[in-house]
């Protein structure tokens, strides 16, 4: 994965894909702006207006997640679309989104007002200069209390047990800032309910093997009067759970094959000193024992077996999702385009 500053131009060897057609250059995408809210009346009214004088022609769509503040009617006179998803949490907001709204670029930022809208426009460049499926934004903090220093440590953690599991570099697996196409979002199952919903983004790309990439941008702090909603310990389980739940539906083998290691391990832990004990004396005072290290081992082999079923059953299910993703166009065509959002 790379990136790129915001205020510059990508790269030129980044751009290793064809421009866009004539039916996309003929006229701007359409670009969505979606926002969900949990409590945001102190930020959404800055966010909405800064996005919608950093480009021209944009929808702000700002879903309501069952806020007891006045967010959505601040919203709603800032000039964006206000809808309401009951089901708490992010993910569910996400997955209610994806489902609902038509657009050609799809540009996922929190409600917070910690992001920089100015780097919409770098980040939506990138995209359709690159033809890419999702350019993520890079958090670079411009004050101390920005990015605290438990959520800056589990993001470099988990980065990290990413691009091991995965094999391709997370530099910012938690950014909440991200612009994505149609074909990505509309071929994105969206299983998680919370934060860990920019997990599941990113593994997705990265198990699918998606163009992406990053840029950079500035991450600063919340209003005075405006409060996180991320725990860093009970979410930052989630987070790292979602990770092992998707290593073992996305590669069985490496889950499995790990798992029949450790029993295997712990079957030679339990039996050796038994066979041992069984060479010097010709008895078995530990029966017990012997019969649980048995065990542990065929657990440990039925685990290795296990893991190669399921990597073919993996297999299939990725083709499955490789076509459902290139059976939709990167953008719409407007000679075909759908009907508009209500």
């Amino acid at each position: 994965m790379k990136f790129w500053n915001s205020s510059a131009k990508p790269p030129a060897e980044l751009r290793y894909y064809q421009p866009m057609t004539d039916s996309f250059t003929s006229e701007s995408p359409e670009v969505a702006v979606l926002v969900p809210c949990f409590n945001e009346a102190s930020a959404i009214a800055s966010v909405i207006n800064g996005f919608r004088e950093a480009r021209d022609g944009i929808t702000v769509y700002v879903y309501d997640n069952d806020s007891t503040d006045d967010t959505a009617a601040i919203a709603r006179a800032s000039g964006a679309v206000v809808r309401t998803e009951l089901a708490r949490g992010k993910g569910n907001v996400v997955r209610r989104m994806f489902a609902d709204i038509e657009a050609d670029i799809y540009v996922l930022v929190d409600g917070d007002d910690t992001y920089d809208p100015a780097s919409m426009n770098s980040m939506i460049d990138a995209l359709t200069d690159n033809h890419l499926d999702m350019v993520t934004g890079k958090r670079i903090e411009q004050h101390q209390d920005a990015y605290r220093f438990g959520h800056r440590s589990g993001n470099r953690l988990l980065a990290s047990l990413t691009r091991l599991l995965f094999g391709r570099q997370s530099i910012d697996l938690l950014s909440g800032y991200r612009v994505m196409s149609r074909r990505f979002v509309k071929s994105f199952p969206a299983v998680s309910s919370g934060f860990e919903i920019e997990t599941e983004l990113t593994i997705h790309a990265l198990s699918l093997n998606l163009p992406i990439a990053e840029v950079a941008t500035a991450y600063r702090e919340r209003p005075a009067d405006s409060s996180s909603k991320l725990n860093t310990y009970r979410d930052g389980v989630r987070i790292l759970s979602t990770i092992l739940l998707f290593t073992k539906e996305e590669r069985p083998i490496l889950f499995f094959t790990v798992l029949s290691v450790l029993l295997a391990l712990l079957s030679l832990a339990l039996g050796v000193p038994v066979t041992i004990e069984y060479f010097e004396t010709g008895l078995v005072p530990r029966f017990p024992t012997a019969v649980l290290a048995a065990s542990v081992m065929m657990l440990a082999f039925s685990s290795f077996v296990t893991g190669m079923i399921l990597d073919s059953v993996a297999r299939g299910r990725h083709e499955n999702k490789r076509l459902a993703y290139l059976g939709l166009p990167w953008l719409r065509d407007r000679r075909h385009r759908g009907p508009s959002n209500p």
